[in-house]
């Protein structure tokens, strides 16, 4: 069995019921199956997919990322989903890092295929909305002939590698098996009590396992509908959540903030919404309040690529006022906190996260380096600063590399973040450490402040240091206009570092 017979069989209980919805247009269960298996015939006889092939999609959402995704595991390939927002050399390197087999593009990003073809000659393209040299996808669908299937596959074989951004360096590309999405699906499940009848809504990117794999492919393996957006904005996810009546969405803080910030928030009817789940970095409460005091539960998932991602969660009907808690180790999957000789530590006491389970990804592709490095004994090493309450649950602190030693104390910006949030006239902020010759390090703060309000650095000092110890108030703050994020809206603190470091190199300073 592999993950595709989850599709075939809702397809033999609820044919005709809505499976994808996108545009306007709706793909039933039965639509989707006999899809899938038309994509695993043209990749096999028309492309040479078999076991072990890398198969890429450059795409924004759309069904057939996930007809490709299935497709995928009847045959034992496996699909790399690429990040669009990168720039096409990025996703050269990743291509070519992955020896793709096939790329399957949206011509809207078919500025990579030219890099594609100088790296891997014989790759094929394949066009979504139009034709390169391997012809379509619909040319594809229509064409395949034969077996839709490989032999001796099941749902211990790899189905997905995706590229994790990285803090340094290239990115690594974390394998996942196809079982890994059958016990996150399991997890999702008990998350949401997610069955048949939930209608979900997804607008984050499928190119991230967020988006993948928190809602939509369990909702698909429950044969529950999933209404599909090509990529989020504001007016179409309020406008969805008002006429389209789904009952459960993800919505990561950046998206929270754009729809509470709109001006048609208050007047959009929430009714059907069974809950809200947020995650992917510390969530500022206001952000969760704003939705709670629409009547709507949030819930919060804590997990990362290589964790498919759920690994620790809140869930409905259970305890979500724990401020800033994510949860509980999931039901299919260890989770613990351990000092750095691997030992778990008391509650209260910081230390990294580690996570293991069938959710956890096999390896790095092709790095075994980074494979030893992360992964130890079966566990996980998320890299993740966390403390646990008398209660079990998890408060995320900070990640490991972003901590500030200044003076031989431990400073967590994400702590610092926290509380610059909560002053009015801050939209964001990003604390990062600068080296310093007494201190070490010490911290800087950069602010983006809320259009109409502001707030000088010596407003901000006296904000902090209501609530903060002397030493974790930055010593300066820069105001900018934005911060730079990955596509779930992260805020990538190395990027920062590398402006001061090349700051600091350019002007001689400590």
């Amino acid at each position: 069995m592999d993950l595709s017979d989850l599709i075939e069989r809702n397809a033999a209980f609820t044919p005709d019921k809505a499976a994808i919805r996108f545009l306007g247009r709706t793909l039933t269960y039965a639509g989707f199956a006999e899809r899938i298996g038309a994509a695993a015939r043209g990749l096999k006889s028309r492309l040479g997919v078999g076991p072990g092939d890398r198969v890429a999609i450059l795409a924004a959402n759309h069904p057939d990322y996930l007809v490709l995704l299935y497709a995928c595991a009847r045959l034992g390939a496996m699909l790399v989903p690429l990040n669009w927002r990168l720039a096409a050399a990025e996703q050269a390197f990743i291509l070519s890092d992955a020896g793709v087999k096939v790329l399957v593009v949206e011509e809207a990003f078919a500025a990579v295929t030219p890099l594609l073809k100088q790296a891997l000659p014989d790759a094929r393209i394949v066009g979504i909305d139009f034709q390169p040299e391997s012809g379509s996808f619909e040319q594809m669908l229509d064409h395949g002939r034969g077996a839709d299937r490989s032999p001796h596959v099941d749902i211990t074989c790899p189905l997905l590698i995706v590229y994790t951004s990285g803090t340094t360096g290239r990115p690594k590309g974390a394998v996942l098996r196809q079982e890994a999405l059958v016990w996150n699906a399991a997890m999702s499940q008990h998350v949401h009590g997610l069955t048949a009848d939930d209608h979900v809504l997804t607008a984050l990117p499928l190119f991230h396992v967020g988006g993948l794999n928190i809602q939509t492919t369990p909702a698909l393996q429950v044969g529950a509908t999933v209404t599909l957006h090509p990529r989020f904005t504001p007016e179409t996810t309020l406008v969805a959540l008002a006429l389209d009546a789904p009952t459960l969405v993800v919505l990561v803080p950046a998206m929270i903030q754009a729809l509470t910030a709109h001006s048609d928030w208050q007047d959009t009817s929430l009714a059907s919404l069974r809950a809200v789940t947020t995650g992917s970095t510390i969530v500022p409460q206001p952000l969760i309040d704003v939705i709670t005091a629409r009547g709507i539960p949030v819930l919060q998932v804590y997990g990362s690529t290589e964790t498919c991602p759920i690994a620790v969660y809140t869930r409905l009907g259970g305890d979500t006022g724990r401020g800033n808690a994510v949860g509980l180790p999931g039901i299919h999957c260890e989770a613990r906190v351990v000092d750095d000789e691997g030992r778990e530590v008391a509650h209260g006491t910081a230390g990294e996260v580690v996570v293991r389970g069938p959710n956890v990804f096999q390896e790095y592709w092709g790095n075994e380096a980074a494979t030893r490095e992360a992964l130890r004994d079966g566990w996980y090493c998320t890299g993740d600063i966390a403390t646990r309450d008398a209660e079990g649950y998890f408060h995320i602190h900070d990640r490991k590399k972003n901590m500030i030693i200044s003076g031989g104390e431990n400073i967590y910006p994400a702590e610092i973040e926290r509380v610059l949030g909560d002053h009015p006239a801050v939209a964001e902020s990003a604390v990062i450490g600068r080296a310093d010759p007494k201190w070490q390090e010490v911290p800087v703060a950069y602010v983006v402040l809320r259009a109409g309000l502001s707030v000088d650095a010596e407003g901000l000092v006296h904000h902090l240091a209501v609530h903060l110890a002397r030493f974790k108030i930055p010593r300066d703050f820069v105001f900018v206009d934005d911060l730079p994020h990955t596509a779930l809206g992260k805020v990538q603190h190395f990027r920062l570092k590398e402006m001061v470091q090349a700051t600091q190199a350019t002007t001689g300073a400590a």
